[in-house]
């Protein structure tokens, strides 16, 4: 949604944003003067199950949505662009505030707000009807329809009999989002040393080197030497996650249990590897704390963890970008609780130019072609086959390492369908957006 706002604001729009204050944004978003920040006064907490609490937070929530859209936004706007999910109550609002202001509507399609609800309380139960259907009858008539896939898009043209312009929107990274240099490797590493597992990884003397990066000597009369990586440095992995039921953290922990064992293999030649999973969420504490057991050998029967370790972490916007970018191999674990929609994250990291293991689901091939961008698994085995394949003799890089790499990079025939496929956000946004909304 940040994407899609600055996106606006380069065209001329007024820009309102809102929603709730948390993350920094994006730096590229504050310095637009067009754009402007409302934000809603969060959920109380409330102690109640969540067929008592769930209402109440729906109450407050549109309470909320509505004075800020209806009161607080200075202009009508030619334009309300809503992502879904969360589809209750904001759909039915939006549709509200578009009947009383004269707006077009346009719904961002991301995922089906009554697939994620059908997680936490079952498919069958009665709530899940309801919300599917409030889903379809406030989403059905909107001005425009984006969808990240184009699974998406024909499922719900045909279920649902979707009104208005569909178009499919695949989700693509922004400028800034590319391979790092070591000068800012180096500089993120020094400012998350004390995150990082230090008996684990190799010894650093800031501000001289890193656990993956070093500083050489300056030599007399030698220009200002600049960081370059370390030939001892641990294999970085980066996974990022929700902490939610739809991703299961689980298949990750058995598939670095698995490489583990692999690595104290004689002849081996695996490296040590970090691996640093972002993002916050509920299960968050609960799959940390088994991680901690599994590392000090108290959970399985192989001892304490000397070649991988694993940590949690939370990026501002600015340095998540330079950690994908300073990475070897990205893991995605989203299973899709629709089966319709595609992992931002993977986006995120072939913006970066990083390989990814993504676990199998109907929609991924619009993504990841297996062998060609990315790998696929289905179980922790095939992770930790797929970890070690790339893994082996690093920090040369492996041959399939390279061919993945070598692919992100550009290096495939030109004019090809994939090149063309794959833009830049500006490049899909200009050609698929912008004609929607200029006249």
């Amino acid at each position: 949604m940040m994407y899609h706002a600055e996106s606006f604001a380069k065209h001329g729009f007024s820009t309102y944003i809102v929603g709730y204050a948390g993350s920094t944004p994006t730096p590229s978003l504050l310095e637009l003067p067009l754009v402007r920040f409302l934000y809603l006064p969060p959920p109380p907490p409330l102690p109640l199950p969540f067929l008592i609490s769930g209402p109440l937070k729906v109450a407050q929530q549109a309470v909320g949505v509505l004075y800020a859209l209806l009161a607080r936004v200075p202009h009508t706007p030619e334009y309300l662009l809503v992502q879904n999910p969360p589809s209750i109550p904001t759909l039915a609002l939006v549709a509200l505030v578009a009947s009383l202001r004269g707006t077009k509507v346009i719904i961002d399609w991301h995922n089906l707000g009554y697939s994620i609800l059908a997680l936490r309380l079952g498919s069958a139960h009665p709530l899940i009807r309801i919300a599917k259907q409030f889903e379809k009858t406030f989403g059905r008539t909107a001005y425009a329809h984006l969808f990240v896939t184009r699974a998406m898009r024909d499922h719900l043209v045909k279920e649902w009999d979707l009104r208005g312009i569909t178009a499919v929107l695949h989700d693509r990274p922004p400028a800034h989002f590319r391979r790092a240099s070591p000068v800012e490797t180096h500089r993120l590493f020094l400012a998350l040393a004390p995150s990082l597992p230090t008996p684990f990884l190799p010894p650093s003397s800031a501000p001289y080197s890193t656990p993956f990066t070093t500083v050489a000597p300056e030599s007399p009369g030698a220009e200002l030497p600049l960081p370059s990586p370390r030939a001892d440095r641990p294999a970085l992995v980066v996974s990022s996650t929700s902490w939610t039921p739809d991703e299961d953290f689980s298949v990750l922990l058995s598939a670095l249990g698995k490489y583990e064992r692999a690595a104290r293999a004689p002849g081996a030649r695996l490296p040590k590897v970090l691996c640093v999973v972002t993002g916050r969420g509920p299960q968050r504490e609960m799959y940390m704390g088994r991680v901690g057991r599994m590392q000090r050998g108290e959970e399985g029967s192989d001892g304490a963890w000397r070649w991988v370790r694993c940590v949690s972490l939370w990026l501002e916007a600015e340095d998540y970008p330079v950690l994908l970018g300073s990475a070897d191999v990205g893991v995605s674990l989203h299973a899709s609780s629709s089966a319709l929609d595609l992992p931002m994250k993977v986006v995120d990291m072939f913006g970066c130019g990083l390989p990814v293991c993504a676990l199998d689901f109907a929609c991924l091939p619009e993504l990841v072609e297996h062998g060609r961008n990315g790998l696929v698994f289905r179980t922790d085995d095939e992770l930790s086959e797929h970890l070690q394949t790339l893994l082996r003799g690093f920090p040369a890089p492996s041959p399939a390492l390279s061919a993945l790499q070598g692919f992100l990079r550009g290096e495939h025939p030109q004019g090809t369908a994939d090149e063309q496929a794959w833009g830049s956000w500006d490049e899909n946004w200009n050609a698929v957006v912008r004609r929607l909304v200029m006249h």
